[in-house]
């Protein structure tokens, strides 16, 4: 297994972190995988409001322009009619969803894979601790830049330790987000830069993670005895 230091809000090394191979080897990192998940993150995010009026819905009477024959022109019923100007719009885009089901198993493959990816570019950061002495927005900028976090971060900590401390600092600070370690998805990780995790926080998914490997590879064993 390989190792990653675990540095305080200084920069200074405190520790190291032990990484399972499993979730951090590079060969895990699946590029179409993770491709998937980014796809099906961003079609639930759509709003799908996009909509037409039909031949029931636009302005216009009802009534019948002309009668049907003996006048010389070609018949028509109502001026809402598609084939009039200002007439409703024939099989146009309606208000809709654009989510659709994604396997669990793939999304927890795809958080696998961009976690190795992270790690592989050097851009994962492990810290003791997000606690600072106050919760000013200056304090964690500094911070930030002594962890060499400079443009977009991602920070990641455990919902049993978070601090108000913490949401309090990080709020305004632009191009940084704070989330759950239960909330992570693949996107996030391949969306900024950095990503800084707390010790507590990596140590638990990495745990939920790990699990689910297990379960994977009890099933395809099971699979080939039978």
């Amino acid at each position: 297994m390989a190792n990653i230091d675990v540095v305080d809000l200084g920069g200074q090394k405190v520790g190291s972190f032990e990484l399972a191979d499993e979730i951090f080897a590079p060969s895990e990192v699946n590029e179409a995988l993770l491709w998937e998940a980014v796809k099906h993150y961003r079609a639930a995010l759509r709003q799908g409001t996009a909509a037409t009026k039909n031949r029931k819905l636009v302005s216009g009477s009802g009534k019948k322009l002309w009668k049907q024959k003996g006048t010389g022109r070609a018949r028509v019923g109502s001026v809402r009619s598609p084939l009039w100007r200002h007439g409703g719009t024939v099989h146009g885009p309606q208000p809709r969803s654009y989510d659709y089901a994604f396997p669990r198993k793939k999304l927890l493959g795809a958080l696998r894979s961009a976690l190795a990816a992270k790690l592989a570019d050097g851009k994962l950061i492990v810290v003791e601790s997000f606690d600072l002495s106050e919760p000013k927005t200056k304090l964690y900028r500094q911070a930030f830049d002594k962890l060499e976090a400079k443009r977009t971060i991602l920070l990641v900590e455990n919902s049993q330790t978070l601090s108000e401390k913490l949401m309090l600092g990080s709020r305004n600070l632009s191009g940084v987000e704070l989330m759950l370690n239960t909330e992570v998805h693949p996107y996030d990780l391949l969306r900024y830069e950095r990503a800084i995790f707390s010790r507590s926080a990596l140590e638990q998914l990495q745990e939920s993670l790990r699990k689910t490997v297990s379960k994977r590879k009890l099933a395809a064993r099971n699979a080939e005895v039978a």
